[in-house]
Order: structure tokens, then C-alpha cells, then sequence
């Protein structure tokens, strides 16, 4: 990723008046009397004021950025004079983290729809029977995520209840190598150490990820790594935007259950981010499927509560 050198600010000089400095140090050494007394302080609201319009009337000197060698300008090493620059309200907002948040939105992503079982297409050239992380996928879910609406049901297909969770998604990056993790994992993943579970499994399978359009935001696992690449860290993990591809430079595959309750088109344009399982609300991404966190807590939870009423009841 792109890097440029930090320059710190400078620091604003502080400009102060003689006869403030003295009157101040007179007001702690000397009594006055009431009139006296009020006739100074209007000599210090005068120099006070005095010194703020000085202030104001000596324009300051433009603050410049320097853009280092890494930066993708010039190696001349130009110097830009922000004071030029414009920016509308909220330019920048859409990418900031907000309080309790731990990472970003990536804005304007090209989206595209794929399911369980798609076969191969002119744009979709390798078959999703299997994903990168599972080789049984298909029947793991229990049969092929019809995408047709007319047979859908409640964000499921009407023929079966799917194994899986059926708000799923794919993004370009896949963590396994084929023995152990990719070189680049452990420093790229940013919760590689706390998902750790042995060379053999994934640390981003089953992750939890946000997708918005408009109002309307959708809660999905990270199933696959797609659309076409799975090496594109920079892309997942940092700043860089999607590579161009046969779909339009598609940056995210959604299932039928996410297109359905966003609304989307087969290619649209949605944000999203990562996000902790805390902040993920109930929902229909939440009733379904072995893999799905909620439908595992429950069950955790059930299967604690029958214990515990049992040891009441002897």
C-alpha cells in the first residue's frame, strides 16, 4: 500500500504584549483602588483585543504537504499547497471508523450475486460446488441456493432448510495456503492470533461481515474467497480498491438471501465492512445454519440451561 511520510505540524507562535505581561504581574503585587482598578481592566480588555486583531490582520503562511517517494506523485518531490484544496462536507466520513467500531467501510464495491451450487457461466468460470474452505459445501447446505425468487421463501430456498447459514458472502482473499497459512497472514489478517485454530483451519471463514445499501444494511459470513482472486490482501485488509475483472471490477459476491433483503440488482454497488459478532443484531442472517455463531450460542446456551435445570430437579 501507498505510504506517505508524516510531517508533524507546526507549532503556532505565541506572541505576547509587554504591557499585558506587566499589567498582570502589577495586579498580583499592588492593591488598587475600586476606580483604578476598573480603569485597568479596560486596558487589558484593549491590549487583549489588540493582540487577537494582530492576529487576524498577518495572514499565515499556507501549511504544505510533502509527498514522500513512496506516495504515487511525482519522485520530484513537489510540494502541495493544501490551503488550496476543497473538500465537500463528509468526503472522508464514509471511511472512518465510528466509536466502537474496529474497522472501516469500504465504499462504492461493485457487488455481485453467486450461491451454493451455481455452475459455471461466461462470468463466473469456476463452479461454486465447493469453496475454498469447504469441499463438501453444496451438501453441507443441503442442495443448490436456487436464486430464483419464485422459489424462495423467507430469504431460503421453499425445497429445503439449508444447513448453512443462507447470508453469505465472498471476498478476494483466501488465508490457507496448502499446508498451513499464507506467508502473509499473520501480518495482514488482523485477528490471525485471536482466530488461530491450528494449520488446518481458516481464520477467515465464518467471519462476520456488514453490507449496506441505502438505508438497509445486511449481516452475512464470509463463506468463499472471490470473485476471482483470492490473493488480494490490500484490497480486504487495506486502502487499495478491487482489481478490474470480468464483472465490472467486482469486490464482493453476496448469496440470494443478502441480494434479496438489500433489494439488489444482479450487479449493484453496496459498502461494507468487517465486524465483531457483538455487533452483529438479530436478524434473519441469525435462524439458520451449523456454522452460523447465533444458531451455536443458542444451542450452547440450551444445552446449559437443561443441565442446570436437571441438577435442580435431583
Amino acid at each position: 500500500m501507498p505510504q506517505t511520510d508524516a510531517h508533524p505540524r507546526p507549532r503556532a507562535r505565541t506572541i505576547e504584549k509587554p504591557h499585558v505581561v506587566v499589567f498582570c504581574a502589577a495586579l498580583t503585587t499592588q492593591q488598587m483602588k475600586p476606580g483604578k482598578f476598573t480603569h485597568a481592566i479596560a486596558v487589558l480588555l484593549s491590549s487583549i483585543s489588540s493582540l487577537f486583531a494582530h492576529g487576524a490582520a498577518s495572514k499565515a503562511e499556507p501549511a504544505k504537504t510533502k509527498f514522500s517517494k513512496k506516495s504515487e506523485k511525482a519522485a520530484d518531490d513537489r510540494v502541495l499547497d493544501v490551503s488550496s484544496l476543497a473538500f465537500t462536507p463528509g468526503q472522508f466520513a464514509a471511511n472512518r471508523t465510528a466509536p466502537g467500531q474496529r474497522y472501516p467501510w469500504k465504499t462504492n464495491i461493485v457487488t455481485t450475486t453467486f450461491w451454493i451450487g451455481e455452475k459455471p457461466s461466461g462470468n463466473n468460470p469456476v463452479p461454486n460446488r465447493v469453496s475454498s474452505w469447504d469441499k463438501e459445501w453444496t451438501k453441507n447446505y443441503g442442495g443448490m441456493d436456487d436464486p430464483d425468487p419464485a422459489r424462495r421463501s423467507n430469504y431460503i430456498p421453499v425445497k429445503f432448510t439449508p444447513g448453512l447459514n443462507p447470508f453469505y458472502c465472498a471476498l478476494p482473499y483466501n488465508d490457507k495456503a496448502r499446508e498451513g497459512h499464507r506467508p502473509e497472514a499473520p501480518r495482514v489478517v488482523p485477528w490471525f492470533k485471536e482466530g488461530y485454530q491450528g494449520p488446518a483451519v481458516s481464520t477467515c471463514k465464518d467471519r462476520w461481515i456488514a453490507i449496506r445499501k441505502g438505508n438497509r444494511t445486511a449481516y452475512a459470513q464470509w463463506e468463499d474467497a472471490g470473485p476471482f482472486r483470492t490473493d488480494h490482501w490490500q484490497y480486504v485488509f487495506g486502502n487499495e480498491r478491487p482489481k478490474p475483472n470480468l464483472n465490472q471490477g467486482a469486490g464482493l459476491d453476496v448469496s440470494p438471501a443478502v441480494r434479496d433483503y438489500l433489494g439488489l440488482k444482479p450487479t449493484d454497488v453496496t459498502d461494507w465492512r468487517f465486524v465483531d459478532f457483538k455487533e452483529v443484531p438479530r436478524g434473519p442472517w441469525s435462524t439458520h445454519g451449523e456454522n452460523n455463531t447465533f444458531v451455536i450460542n443458542d444451542r450452547t446456551k440450551g444445552k446449559a440451561l437443561v443441565e442446570r435445570v436437571g441438577t435442580i430437579a435431583h
